[in-house]
């Protein structure tokens, strides 16, 4: 359902609908608001709106909350990389097109943030089926280069919340948390609402910056980049939220 609140698409339907329908009853004031309005979902068509929505949410994590790429204070922590979801069940342990690009994009990040330093790593996610995401995450990780003896799973959480809850007394404070650019703000707040002293390590970002004329252009891509960032925003304010009825 939120797929369908949180996009663009369905806002401009219903625009037209509200335009259709008040146009000639509204005056001079509600037809500029209503104008205001539609050009403000045009340009969340875009990718010029939508990167720019999308820079706005990644940026909301500082640089002192950033992992260090050395051997800053935080390399010997331990590393915990959260699953992004899976396309279909698994039928195997290394059912590896099952996994969503951005759980492969997650993992990636977080072998290679093992490599700069190696430290234990832990995959978190559960998922509805029987073999869980972080299950095949762990095996891919080991056919990338990470032994086994460096590898932990969390299989029952459903959501980023539960994973933070579901590792706090298993993990000492100080971890290294994996995952998108645009996840990150949400991932690291409930880790630390959770009593953890998470920095955050970026696998990707979804921003791409001005290019040809087709940045000013309505596309279906910009559309699901717009849905996506406000998705996680609505996610950030979900759990301070809940960080606030924790306290």
């Amino acid at each position: 359902m939120h797929h369908l609140l949180l996009s663009p698409m369905t806002w401009g339907l219903l625009w037209l609908a509200i335009v259709w329908l008040a146009w000639r009853r509204a005056g001079t004031a509600w037809r500029a608001v209503l104008a205001t309005l539609g050009i403000a979902i045009l340009v969340l068509c875009t990718p010029l709106g939508a990167n720019a929505l999308i820079r706005w949410v990644e940026g909301q994590v500082p640089a002192a909350s950033r992992c260090s790429a050395g051997t800053g204070a935080d390399a010997d922590a331990p590393i915990v990389v959260l699953a992004g979801g899976l396309e279909d069940e698994p039928r195997a342990t290394d059912d590896y097109i099952a996994l969503t690009p951005a759980s492969w994009r997650r993992l990636r990040g977080g072998v290679e943030l093992w490599r700069r330093h190696p430290a234990p790593m832990v995959i978190a996610g559960g998922g509805p089926f029987v073999i869980k995401e972080a299950t095949v995450l762990a095996r891919l990780a080991q056919d990338w280069g990470v032994p086994a003896a460096d590898l932990r799973t969390e299989t029952a959480s459903t959501n980023t919340w539960e994973s933070a809850a579901a590792l706090h007394d298993t993990l000492p404070a100080r971890v290294r948390v994996v995952s998108s650019a645009t996840h990150l703000p949400r991932a690291l707040l409930a880790f630390r609402a959770t009593g953890f002293q998470a920095c955050g390590w970026a696998s990707d970002s979804a921003y791409v910056a001005p290019g040809s004329v087709g940045y000013f252009l309505p596309q279906l891509s910009a559309m699901q980049k717009t849905r996506l960032a406000l998705y996680e925003t609505a996610g950030t304010l979900s759990y301070r939220w809940r960080a606030r009825r924790t306290d």
